[in-house]
């Protein structure tokens, strides 16, 4: 399958396009190249789409290749999470998965290449004096006493460090290229930090790592990758990739190209904050259902179909700073299970309904589609009793006009059934209704009543065949549309007390042994998916994926119609 649309916006497809007409690439190598410091979140999944779609549609290869230079935030957690994520979203990397740590024997010998060339220089400064020499946006900053250190001596330097005989921060291996530059990522930069660390591939073989820009075009250019492709903030680094193929021996030198990153409304994807939230208890993991985790995603509903789909709409520019409407991921994943889920009812809230002139042992069986449009999905079997549960939203006792669905003295079509009348409403000591006493007009199975219309339709369950469920309505984590936009706040202020609410539910018998993952529409209330967890416990657990009304696509319409109304004046 093809994640990428012709007709979306994607200025990297048109220029590998016109590179491959010009005869200057051959064949297309793009890489996923996540840091294994954290579970991958929606900002990745358009990086994947992006990055295999590429590679899918111009018949290449996408690498996956772990940028693993900093053993103490990675784990292996993380690295089987991110293989699993990239796999349920139905891609498949060439070749096996591929670490920078695999080429670091390859990086350590190219800087001491740098360092015989004149071009590096181990550094005694302390990183906070690094930091003072570095200089600022506006002034240039100033050498290193050590920068004119022979380079014999900070070989020697470097393999002691190397060997673990000094401490953390107590020396660097910086490139030797102009602290005056005006690009502040050319002054100097460090290649080599020492890290007392456990690597979770290279063992404790390691006492110094290389920095991320020194390690990732060389990893680029090993695995003769065509396409660097990475998000805007990595634009002032370009200059620093290219420095670094133009003074080393690499065997390719692939071309970066950065795109915007995806800023979503009402959406976190700052890694950093992410596993604050984890590691605070704000909420259960990494795939609690209201992170925009992959995983959390996953576990809410969302299928991979409707992630490509929602990273197909928003295109690829460099147009940065805009909010992506949240309302566009919701649009995708309706559109999907608008036309995959199978249906069935579900009361979050139940009422209890007494039917008065239906026998206690009365029974009907009804056969259900699975799907309105669907007929390879199975029927359900809906039983029909004496006692049912309805939702308590769906009765009144004083109903304003235009209330067309239970009150006293007034008729409802019970969903695929008859119509009933409540006659009585039953209260407890304090006054709370416990129970309606119904009527059923038995002449109303499949036809309407004679000499009267009824406009309300509600959903039910037989009271003794029932599915007791829990089920969880997750709503956005935050109330505000950018939740750290202020920099100076604290975006833990912003956080929604209501992303979360449980139902003691009753559902249909069909959903008894729904399995992991399962999706379905619960009729007039929303689409919702089994809780992989719960299910593997023995318990059945729903969380809401999203509700049924698309407010997307809704503002779609209107827009079609305003420039329709343009054209035609």
């Amino acid at each position: 399958m093809s994640s990428e649309n012709a007709s979306a916006p994607n200025f990297i497809r048109n220029q590998i396009y016109d590179e491959i007409e010009a005869g200057r690439v051959d064949k297309v190598v793009t890489r996923f190249p996540p840091e294994p410091n954290g579970f991958l979140h929606i900002g990745h999944a358009k990086s994947i789409c992006l990055n295999f779609g590429l590679a899918e549609m111009f018949g290449g290869d996408c690498h996956l290749r772990f940028d693993d230079t900093n053993p103490a935030k990675e784990e292996q957690a993380y690295i089987d999470a991110i293989k699993e994520d990239v796999s349920w979203l139905g891609f498949e990397w060439a070749g096996p998965v591929r670490y920078a740590s695999d080429y670091f024997d390859q990086l350590y010998a190219w800087a001491q290449h740098l360092i015989r060339e004149g071009k590096a220089y181990v550094d005694d400064l302390s990183p906070d004096e690094i930091r003072e020499y570095r200089g600022t946006l506006t002034e240039p900053g100033r050498a290193s006493p050590w920068r004119d250190r022979d380079p014999q001596e900070s070989l020697e330097l470097l393999e002691r460090m190397r060997a673990g005989e000094f401490n953390e921060g107590e020396r660097v291996l910086r490139a030797r290229i102009d602290m005056a530059a005006p690009n502040i990522n050319l002054r100097d930069p460090i290649l080599y930090r020492i890290r007392h660390a456990h690597h979770h591939q290279t063992g404790d073989s390691w006492k110094i790592y290389p920095s991320y820009d020194f390690a990732h075009g060389q990893s680029d250019a090993i695995e003769g990758v065509t396409h660097s492709i990475c998000t805007l903030e990595f634009e002032d680094h370009r200059p620093l990739y290219e420095w670094f193929l133009d003074n080393l021996p690499v065997p390719a030198k692939p071309r970066q190209i950065e795109f915007a990153r995806l800023n979503m409304n009402y959406t976190l994807t700052s890694k950093r904050k992410l596993k604050l939230l984890v590691d605070e208890g704000i909420v259960d993991g990494w795939d609690d259902p209201r992170m925009p985790t992959i995983s959390g995603m996953r576990r809410r509903g969302y299928t991979p179909a409707s992630i490509r789909k929602f990273c197909e709409m928003i295109g690829v520019t460099r147009a940065d700073g805009g909010l992506v409407d949240i309302a566009m991921l919701y649009h995708a994943i309706r559109a999907d299970l608008e036309d995959n889920a199978p249906r069935a009812m579900c009361v979050l809230n139940p009422l209890r309904v007494v039917l008065t002139n239906v026998a206690e042992d009365h029974e009907e069986v009804y056969e259900v589609p699975g799907h309105p449009a669907r007929e390879d999905m199975p029927v359900r079997r809906v039983p029909f009793a004496r006692e049912l549960f309805i939702d308590r939203d769906d009765f009144m006792e004083e109903p304003p006009k235009k209330f067309f669905r239970l009150a006293p003295g007034q008729e409802v079509r019970l969903r695929n059934a008859y119509v009933i009348r409540c006659d009585e409403v039953v209260k407890d000591a304090a006054g709370e209704i416990v129970e309606l006493r119904c009527s059923v007009d038995f002449d109303t199975l499949g036809r309407n009543p004679e000499g009267r219309k009824v406009k309300g339709v509600i959903h039910w369950v037989s009271a003794a065949q029932a599915v007791p469920m829990e089920v969880r309505l997750y709503d956005n984590l935050f109330l505000v549309e950018q939740p750290d936009k202020d920099k100076d706040a604290d975006f833990l202020e912003h956080l929604n007390p209501d992303s979360l609410q449980v139902c003691q539910a009753m559902g249909e018998p069909s959903l008894a042994d729904a399995a992991p993952e399962s999706r379905f529409q619960f009729e007039r209330v929303g689409y919702f998916c089994a809780d992989r967890h719960a299910c593997r416990d023995g318990r059945l657990v729903f969380n809401r994926t999203v509700g049924l009304k698309d407010s997307w696509a809704k503002v779609q319409k209107q827009e079609a119609q305003k420039q329709d109304g343009q054209k035609k004046g």
